[in-house]
């Protein structure tokens, strides 16, 4: 894509909706319509890199209650003619069809390249990248199988939509507060895998969701690093000019 004079592209992650609680989830979803309000008369495309919701599953004929305004928002946008593109996260990896035939988005379960205006991107969430966590590699392996996914989905929506909610809020209970700070060159995980694709393939952005914290980070061969950040504390963005990435904060 050669982006016309004037227009961006947009890359958001992380609302977590559902989380931790109605009226906070609502509240946030709310902010992040303003936002994409804000951006519509200059967005070429926007990109959702993943955890957009906090528990997220499609059954045969059932979707999880709640979230209309996003949901509508990006039905907007896309019916306006704005390319919206979404990647799945490790909290909402079950989709299975319902974004592409309601809203017109295309759904990516790996990291996936880009080119605009001569700039080479790798977009990706950013979960069971990278060295370690080999615990949650083959979690990831489990929940990704069809007839795993099958299994949980003979389940009752109300049984198996609260044992999934229970579950994300152990989880976030045991990760602590250890994504508030960055953890260093050697012990940053999607950097070593930047740096590892950076040995074959040259990108000039590397960009993901998932860490949770804001960090833009000089890579060798004149790459960056770009991470997203949070809408739960940071409501922070990328933002390419066509030329550069910026990454952002957004203020009311």
């Amino acid at each position: 894509m050669q982006l016309e004079p004037g227009k961006k592209i947009y890359f958001i992650s992380d609302f977590h909706l559902g989380s931790p609680g109605f009226d906070a989830s609502l509240q946030r979803e709310k902010k992040v319509v303003r936002f994409l309000d804000t951006i519509q008369a200059d967005a070429a495309a926007i990109f959702i890199v993943g955890d957009l919701f906090d528990f997220w599953y499609e059954y045969k004929t059932v979707v999880p209650k709640g979230y209309v305004r996003i949901l509508g928002k990006i039905a907007a946008l896309t019916d306006a003619g704005i390319p919206v593109y979404f990647f799945v996260g490790n909290h909402d990896m079950w989709m299975d069809g319902y974004f592409e035939k309601e809203l017109n988005v295309p759904v990516y379960f790996e990291p996936k390249a880009f080119t605009f205006n001569g700039k080479q991107l790798l977009v990706g969430h950013g979960d069971g990248l990278g060295p370690g966590d080999h615990g949650y590699k083959f979690i990831k392996k489990i929940f990704r199988n069809r007839f795993c996914q099958w299994l949980f989905g003979v389940l009752h929506p109300n049984w198996g939509i609260g044992l999934a909610n229970y579950f994300s809020r152990r989880s976030r209970a045991m990760t602590g507060h250890s994504d508030e700070k960055f953890l260093g060159e050697e012990n940053e995980w999607l950097i070593s895998y930047c740096k590892e694709v950076l040995q074959t393939q040259h990108y000039d952005y590397f960009i993901f969701g998932h860490r949770h914290l804001p960090i833009d980070f000089v890579l060798p061969q004149n790459s960056r690093y770009i991470n997203l950040g949070d809408w739960i504390k940071y409501d922070s963005y990328g933002e390419f000019d066509g030329d550069t990435m910026h990454l952002k904060f957004y203020k009311e």
